[in-house]
């Protein structure tokens, strides 16, 4: 069964993830190129460039034709490095930052209005009296809803230099008139670790969704308060987690190996030899462990996974892993703007580069390289997945490993589409379940925040029949008994469809709405509670 964390996921927004996000290098030890040396003689196109703009015949944009050189250039190599204009770094950046100056709240837009899902504790927002359910309609005086919104704009707006401040105007359910709050912008931490919690007795689960700055800390924070909660095994879960930093997973993979045992190496054509090792120092190296991945797990994760694996020290349980191999450096110019060159291939432990395969200068395979995998059936079936890379690798106790297209896990698990219907379908992908979770929490806040227990919540909301009230609203959206595409893959009724996916809807809803009111704990236990792949975690741990 395919869940989803996010109203809606496409292949493309991910390789943009990693082209742009997370594909960065190792800050621990890097191999350091002078780059103002390479970059000091005159190239042709420099030169080019000056005879334009001092001889052309009519005034030209250099700034803007040099941009789009920029873009061109870097076009012709892997699909991972990636040229970082101005006005788009900062923002790029901030992904793996420890964090940003902002308002501090977390938010949606519906019906092209933003609308507050959760205000951070002991952030700008909530110390001026912002609530969860407030929507944004104006900002300094001008208007911020309409057909124009997007997350960049909101983004762009609410974040902004520490201590300045900005003025919004609120509509509140129940005030008919506008709440006017001027906010002085504060740092705003950015976690990467999602939720960290007992799943079942003496075993621990710690979701994390990339590698930033600030990645290890957090990671070592929940791992400590999971032992001291009884936990003696511990899941990580890596699925969807599309990379970032190598030395924060060098340092989170140091807690589980012993001294000497390789992590990863890396090396390029400039970049000498670079071997990270443990030192023996890890206070988890007797723990048992699982490491969760799948198709969009790529970069870090890949290695944190292939230093399980290769040494043997984890089950590593999902479907295989993107398949990035690739480091990057970021170079700064002096105009503000970057480029994230990359520089190395890395290496597992057994001396597999899992990156998949690449034409330079043309990613129109590369980026079709999930769907692909999809088509021929490999989300499903194990006996489906084809490497090109035929070698023969070999862990530490002796296993077969391949490389050349992401870590093969241990025990494969894949995606049940068993109560999966064209209304479920339609309803995730158009983010209609979203849309209704945000929705009902905000009409029934004040009664469901008197719940701080998940399970009593969920009971609440099943008790409500909570799946009677979202297929009205499916119905008014036109997903209902009228709409004809629900039959083009179906030979199922409206109403047998309903029936038959409700577990997942029920979930599914249940579980956004419990964030909304709780936090990330609560929904992970609840969206993970009868995900495949976490019952077979539990399943192999329990055997020990």
């Amino acid at each position: 069964m395919k869940k989803y964390l996010f109203p809606t996921i496409t292949i493309a927004f991910l390789l943009v993830g990693f082209l742009i996000g997370n594909s960065v290098g190792s800050k621990a030890k890097a191999q350091q190129i002078n780059w103002a040396r390479l970059l000091a003689p005159q190239s042709k196109v420099d030169q080019l460039l000056q005879m334009m703009n001092s001889n052309y015949v009519d005034a030209i944009d250099v700034d803007s034709i040099t941009e789009e050189v920029m873009e061109v250039l870097v076009e012709k190599l892997d699909p991972h490095s990636a040229y970082i204009p101005k006005k788009d770094l900062e923002l790029v950046n901030s992904e793996l930052s420890a964090s940003f100056s902002g308002i501090g709240v977390q938010f949606n837009i519906q019906n092209d209005t933003v609308c507050i899902v959760a205000v951070i504790p002991g952030g700008p927002s909530e110390g001026v009296g912002v609530l969860a359910g407030d929507k944004i309609v104006f900002v300094d005086d001008s208007v911020f809803t309409g057909k124009g919104m997007n997350n960049e704009k909101v983004m762009h707006t609410l974040r902004g230099p520490k201590d300045t401040q900005v003025k919004l105007s609120i509509k509140r359910n129940g005030t008919p008139e506008l709440l006017t709050y001027v906010i002085t912008r504060g740092d705003i931490p950015i976690h990467s670790v999602d939720a960290s919690f007992i799943m079942k007795p003496q075993i621990g689960y710690i979701k994390v969704n990339k590698f930033s700055e600030t990645t290890y800390d957090e990671f070592m924070s929940a791992l400590a308060k999971l032992k001291a909660e009884g936990a003696k095994s511990y899941i990580v879960d890596l699925r969807e987690n599309s990379g970032g930093y190598m030395d924060q997973t060098i340092k989170m993979a140091n807690e589980f190996l012993n001294a000497g045992q390789m992590i990863v190496y890396a090396e390029g054509r400039a970049y000498p030899r670079f071997e990270a090792k443990a030192n023996g120092l890890g206070r988890f190296k007797d723990a048992e462990l699982v490491v969760l991945i799948n198709e969009f797990s790529a970069s870090a994760s890949e290695i944190f996974a292939g230093a399980m694996q290769d040494n043997d020290r984890a089950l590593v349980i999902g479907r295989r892993s993107f398949g990035k191999g690739l480091v990057q450096q970021q170079i700064p110019f002096s105009d503000g703007s970057a480029v994230r060159l990359t520089v190395a291939r890395y290496y597992t432990p057994s001396g597999r580069c899992i990156q998949k395969p690449y034409t330079l200068g043309d990613q129109t395979d590369y980026e079709k390289d999930l769907l692909e995998r999809f088509e021929h059936g490999e989300f499903y079936s194990a006996d489906s997945i084809h490497y090109q890379d035929t070698t023969k690798y070999y862990t530490a106790g002796g296993r077969v490993v391949y490389g050349g297209g992401g870590i093969l896990p241990d025990i494969f698990v894949g995606r049940d589409t068993t109560l999966n219907t064209p209304f479920y379908n339609k309803c995730v992908n158009m983010a209609y379940t979203y849309q209704f979770a945000f929705q009902y929490t905000d009409k029934h806040r004040k009664e469901l925040k008197k719940f701080t227990d998940w399970q009593a919540l969920e009971r609440h909301l099943l008790k409500h029949n909570i799946l009677e009230e979202f297929v009205r609203f499916a119905d008014k959206k036109g997903v209902n008994a009228q709409d004809t595409t629900l039959y083009l893959f179906s030979k199922l009724s409206f109403e047998e469809q309903v029936r038959k996916s409700t577990p997942l809807l029920n979930r599914l809803i249940c579980a956004y709405i419990i964030r909304d009111v709780l936090d990330e704990n609560a929904f992970y236990a609840i969206f993970e509670r009868d995900d495949e792949i976490i019952l077979k975690a539990l399943e192999e741990l329990e055997k020990k």
